[in-house]
C-alpha cells in the first residue's frame, strides 16, 4: 500500500478539492464563484455562436460569399399558417325553414295542452317529439302545467329570426304569445328555448 505524504500530484488534487469542504465560509465562496461562471457563460456563449437562425457572416452578408460551393444558402423561414381569428364571424340568415316553423307550432300547441289533473311527467311526455333532451331534462321539468294559462293556439306562428342552423318562432295563443327557439339537428327541428309575452 502506498505511503500518503503531502507532495506529488495526489496531495496536490485532494488540497484542491479538500478547499471548499473545509469551512462553511469556504463552500459558501466556492459556490459563488461557480455561480458567477455558469451565468457568465450564459450570457457570453450564445454572442460567442450566433442566435439561431442567423448566418455566420451575419445579416448584412453579401449574396456572393454565402453561394460559396459546397456551402448552401440559408433558409428563411416563413409561416404559413392562416391568421388566428378572434371572434366568431355573426350566423348568416337564411329564409325560414318550413319543417322547423312546424315543429314550433306543434310543440307551442302541446305546451298549452294541460288539461285538468294532466301530471308533469305526462305533459313533458307531449313536448317530447319536439324538444331537445337537454332541455327536457333541464328547464323543462320545474315548470308546472297548472300555471299555464294558455289552453290552444290562435293563430299561425311568425318567423322573428331566421338563421341556417335556428330560428325564433312567435306562436299566438289564447294566453301569451310564445317565442320559441328551434335548432337544426342531424334528425331534424327540436326546440330548445322559449320564453313568454305578456
Amino acid at each position: 500500500m502506498p505511503i500518503r505524504t503531502n507532495r506529488g500530484r495526489t496531495a496536490v488534487y485532494r488540497r484542491l478539492w479538500g478547499w471548499p469542504l473545509r469551512s462553511p465560509r469556504h463552500l459558501v465562496g466556492t459556490l459563488v464563484v461557480l455561480a458567477v461562471v455558469l451565468t457568465a457563460l450564459g450570457i457570453l456563449l450564445p454572442k460567442a455562436i450566433g442566435k439561431p437562425g442567423q448566418t455566420a457572416n451575419g445579416p448584412g452578408a453579401s449574396a456572393t460569399a454565402t453561394s460559396r460551393p459546397g456551402v448552401a444558402a440559408p433558409v428563411t423561414v416563413t409561416s404559413t399558417l392562416p391568421p388566428r381569428l378572434t371572434t366568431q364571424p355573426p350566423p348568416s340568415s337564411a329564409p325560414p325553414d318550413q319543417d322547423g316553423v312546424r315543429v314550433a307550432k306543434e310543440w307551442v300547441t302541446a305546451w298549452a295542452n294541460h288539461p285538468d289533473g294532466t301530471t308533469t311527467e305526462q305533459w313533458l311526455n307531449g313536448l317530447r317529439p319536439y324538444t331537445t333532451e337537454e332541455y327536457l331534462a333541464g328547464e323543462l321539468t320545474t315548470v308546472d302545467p297548472a300555471n299555464i294559462t294558455a289552453t290552444k293556439v290562435t293563430g299561425e306562428p311568425q318567423v322573428s329570426s331566421s338563421f341556417t342552423g335556428s330560428m325564433d318562432v312567435d306562436v299566438p295563443t289564447d294566453g301569451p304569445k310564445v317565442r320559441v327557439t328551434v335548432i337544426k339537428l342531424n334528425f331534424g327541428w327540436r326546440v330548445t328555448k322559449f320564453t313568454q309575452a305578456g
